[in-house]
Formats: structure tokens, sequence, C-alpha cells
């Protein structure tokens, strides 16, 4: 595509496959039942979560976009970054504030995003270098939770990105390992810049992920296709509610596929069959919430200082600044 545009592709087609086989089998005849949330994002998921993140009800985009907003421009110029590594870039809608910040400044920038969506990858970074002539990208295709030893070592000052609340699909442990992992990416002087969504009414959190219009359960039915596709399974989507509620005690909204009729699956290419009871349900995704006070403990379990903490005014959103201690 251009000189300045290099992609790495550090898994293939065939390992994507036997890594979802084995991470259906896995879940499937687990107890509870669960499914890893990245097998949300096929394209037509992606597409449905682009649609949530326009909904009224779903705070969280526009609240990080508008934090964002306010913070970058001091960040940027405080750290000066010539690296910028994404975990999970996606689309890169918000990796564009950063940008704009150094319009002024042709210094070349090298971005680093990780995802495990090559063409996506490709297309943004088309669209990014069309308007950024300071900016070269080194794309890295694979999973951020396995590959960020891959990550290439720094040619000045750092800057990693996780934003999205994406840290709040992990539990505790994965938690704990990838931020040791980011921490190995960084120098003393670099900055990691993590999106973390609030405890807050449970009211709101709960409409946040049970729109009106549901999308969100077109969303959650459709990791199903994608087990489907992966498998040769015979999931009926439509046979299955969508069920998110917060659970106070674990401080996360925990989403669910139930049925309400028996339920016989057959996974033909993992030579497996499954029975669903009325109720027995498939655990999709957990996200967790934050405190300030949780985070920092987060952070310091994992040799990392708060430098600076941002929230927007409701206190539904954070950008923590976070230092390698």
């Amino acid at each position: 595509m251009s000189l300045r545009y290099q992609a790495h592709a550090l898994t293939d087609e065939a390992e994507k496959r036997r890594t979802l086989a084995e991470d259906v089998r896995r879940g499937l005849t687990g107890s509870p039942r669960s499914l890893p949330p990245k097998y949300f994002y096929d394209a037509t998921g992606s597409k449905l979560f682009d649609d949530i993140t326009e909904l009224p009800e779903y705070y969280l985009t526009r609240t990080e976009v508008a934090l964002l907003a306010e913070t970058v421009p001091a960040l940027m110029g405080e750290l000066g970054p010539v690296d910028v590594v994404e975990l999970g870039a996606g689309s890169a809608i918000k990796t564009r504030q950063l940008l704009d910040t150094r319009n002024g400044n042709q210094q070349d920038l090298r971005y680093i995003p990780i995802d495990l969506d090559e063409g996506l990858m490709e297309t943004v970074a088309r669209r990014l270098l069309a308007d950024y002539p300071f900016l070269r990208v080194e794309a890295l295709v694979g999973d951020f939770e396995h590959h960020l030893r891959d990550v290439p070592a720094p040619v000045g000052p750092r800057l990693a990105l996780l934003l999205g609340s994406t840290i709040g699909n992990l539990d505790p442990p994965a938690r704990r390992r990838l931020l040791g992992e980011v921490h190995g990416l960084l120098g003393h002087d670099d900055r990691f810049l993590l999106g973390l969504d609030l405890i807050k009414d449970v009211k709101v959190l709960e409409a946040a992920y049970n729109d009106a219009s549901g999308v969100t359960r077109q969303f959650n039915r459709n990791m199903l296709r994608v087990v489907n596709r992966g498998v040769d399974a015979d999931f009926d989507p439509t046979a299955f509610r969508h069920v998110a509620f917060y659970n106070e005690g674990a401080s996360r909204i925990e989403m669910h596929l139930v049925p309400d009729s028996p339920q016989e699956v057959h996974l033909r290419k993992l030579g497996l069959t499954i029975h669903l009871a009325p109720g027995d349900g498939i655990w999709t995704e957990s996200c967790y919430k934050f405190s300030r006070a949780s985070v920092q403990q987060m952070l310091e379990e994992t040799r990392f200082r708060l430098a600076s903490w941002h929230v927007d005014p409701a206190n539904y959103f954070a950008l923590a600044v976070a230092a390698p201690a």
C-alpha cells in the first residue's frame, strides 16, 4: 500500500480457526458455559457495535471522546510521543484525537495498532496515512492478550493506549497479566492511557446494555452465528434471550444468552453435541466497572503508578494516565 505502511501477521487463518475451536469447546463444556467476547467482532458484529456506540443509552463512547478532547492535548504536549501503541485498535476513531493534536508538529510518529482484523487495519491505515503526512503505521495482526511481546522496540517516547473500557472485559487475573505485558513495553518516562467505565447508578449501567431498540440483543446473538460458521454448528440465535444485569458483588455487568426452550446443538467440527435446558445460559461477556481506588490498586499491583486521573462531570467514565513505577 505504501512505504509508510507495514503489517506483520502474528497469527494466520488456520491458527484463528484452531483457537476458536479450542475456545468454543472449552467454553461450552465448562461450568458455567461461556464464550469469549472477542468472537462478537466479525463484520456484522463490528457494525452492530458501531451502532451501539450511537445509542442514547450507551454513554461510554461519547463520554470518553469528550474526555479525550479535554485531556489529550496536554498529554501529547508533555510526553511528545514518537511511538503510539494501541491495543485493540479497531477503527482508530479515538486515535485521531491524539493525531489531530500534532498537526502543527511534522515530526515523524510511528503508530503500532494491534488487532485481529487485518482487513480493517489496512483500511484504517490507508485513511490515516492520507490525513497525517507525519505518520508511519506498523500494524500487528494478532491478539493483544497473546502478542504484546512482538511489539517492536521503541524509537523514542512511547504512549500505549487501551481505550473504550476494554480492560473491563478481562477478569482480574487476565488484567494483571495484560498490564504486566504493557509494563514491559514502556520505559520510565513513557505513559499508558487507559479508558475505564466507573461504578454508578445500577439503572444507568443496565440501560447501557439493554437498549430499547434491541441492538445489543442482536450484537449478543450474533456471536452464535460466528460459532456456527467457525465449528459448523446449528445454534438458532433467535431461540436465545439477551440477558444483561449488574452483579454488584463483582462490580460487573454480565451478558448472557439464555434459551426459553430445550436446545440440542451439534458442533460438527468438534464432534460435540450439547443440550441446554430452559434457563441454561451461555455467558458471553463481563464488563467490569471501576473506582479510582480500584484502578489505583490494579495499577500498583502491576508496577504502575497513577500519574493523572480525569473524569467527566457526571463521574461516569475515567481516563487514567499511568506511568511505570
